[in-house]
C-alpha cells in the first residue's frame, strides 16, 4: 500500500485468512458498538495503526508506544523525533497520530470558541492540556478575550527551553491592544508534569497584571497545565 508502514511483518501466503485480520474486526466492532471506553489505551492505537500498517499485528508496537511514553495522549502529544526513535513506526504511523492529535486540538478549541469563556472553564483547561501538556519545551500563549469574555484570538506567544521561556509583560499588552482586548488568560505548560508554579511565573504575572490594569486590560488567570494536571494562580489566590 503506498505511503504504508513496513514495521510489522506481512503474513506468509497460505489459505487461511492471517489471524490479524479477525481481530482487527473484532476490535472495530467493539469500537463501533461500545466506543472509546470498551477499549484499552493500546487497541486506541491499534485502531489508528491499522490505517498506516495494513499488514501484520501491531499490538506489539502498541504497547511498545504506551511503554515509552506512558498514555494513549503522551504517545500522541509526543513530538515527531521522539516518535522517530520508536522501530517499526514509520512516517505513515506519526502522520496518523498527528492527525489524531490535531484533530483532538481543533474538537477541544472549537468548544471554547463557541462559548462565553467564563462560563465553559473546564473546556478552556481540556483544550490548554491538549495543547500544551505533553510539549518537551515550555510555550507561553495568551487568549484573548473581549468585553463578552468571548475569544478574539488564541497565539503562542513564545516558546523556550525545558524549564524557561522569555515573557515580556510590555509584548504581551502591547499585543492585547492591537486585538482591542479587554481581557487576558494566560497560559504556560510545565514539561516537567508538576504543574506547580515558581517564583518567576508568580513574578512575571504579577507584572502583566501592573502593566495591564492601567490600560483597562484584565488578567483573568494564569493557567500552567502539565501531564499531572493544572494550576490557576488565581484559585492560588497568588494574583
Amino acid at each position: 500500500m503506498p505511503g504504508s508502514d513496513k514495521g510489522a511483518k506481512s503474513a506468509k501466503p497460505t489459505d487461511a485468512a492471517p489471524h490479524y485480520l479477525g481481530h482487527r474486526e473484532r476490535l472495530r466492532q467493539r469500537f463501533l458498538q461500545g466506543g472509546s471506553d470498551a477499549l484499552h489505551d493500546y487497541e486506541m492505537l491499534e485502531l489508528i495503526l491499522f490505517r498506516a500498517i495494513p499488514r501484520g499485528d501491531v499490538k506489539p508496537l502498541a504497547k511498545q508506544l504506551l511503554a515509552k511514553f506512558g498514555s494513549f495522549s503522551e504517545v500522541i502529544a509526543a513530538p515527531v523525533e521522539r516518535l522517530k526513535e520508536v522501530r517499526g513506526l514509520g512516517e505513515a504511523s506519526i502522520t496518523e497520530l498527528k492527525i489524531v492529535q490535531a484533530a483532538a486540538n481543533r474538537l477541544v478549541r472549537g468548544e471554547v470558541k463557541q462559548r462565553q469563556v467564563l462560563s465553559s472553564w473546564s473546556n478552556v483547561l481540556d483544550y490548554c492540556r491538549a495543547a500544551m501538556a505533553f510539549e518537551s519545551k515550555e510555550h507561553f500563549r495568551i487568549l484573548f478575550l473581549d468585553k463578552g469574555n468571548h475569544l478574539i484570538a488564541d497565539e503562542q506567544h513564545q516558546t523556550g527551553t525545558v524549564d524557561h521561556t522569555p515573557v515580556y509583560p510590555r509584548e504581551v499588552v502591547k499585543r492585547a491592544l492591537e486585538l482591542s482586548a479587554t481581557a487576558v488568560i494566560l497560559v504556560h505548560n510545565h514539561p516537567s508534569g508538576d504543574p506547580t508554579p515558581s517564583r518567576a511565573d508568580i513574578d512575571m504575572t504579577r507584572a502583566i497584571v501592573e502593566v495591564a490594569r492601567p490600560l483597562g486590560i484584565a488578567v483573568h488567570d494564569h493557567l500552567i497545565v502539565g501531564k499531572d494536571g493544572h494550576a490557576s494562580l488565581k484559585g492560588l489566590k497568588l494574583i
